[in-house]
């Protein structure tokens, strides 16, 4: 699989990761590695954020949206 974000720029680099947002396939250049708060609970409320983050893979895209504001 090549990375999609390298592809949009004409070259062909082998992805390393997916997306867990997306599914978009991304190299070493293109990825963060990120501690994702996890909640639990359930439906319909009420939810509670767990102490302990998750280590998860996003592309530079998806974590830009995800730490907006």
């Amino acid at each position: 699989m090549r990375c999609y974000l390298c592809a949009l720029d004409g070259k062909t680099t082998e992805a390393v990761a997916i997306c867990i947002v997306c599914g978009m396939g991304v190299c070493m250049d293109h990825l963060v590695r990120d501690e994702i708060e996890v909640w639990e609970g359930g439906y319909p409320f009420p939810s509670k954020k767990l102490k302990r983050k998750l280590p998860r893979i996003l592309c530079k895209p998806c974590y830009a949206v995800y730490h907006e504001g």
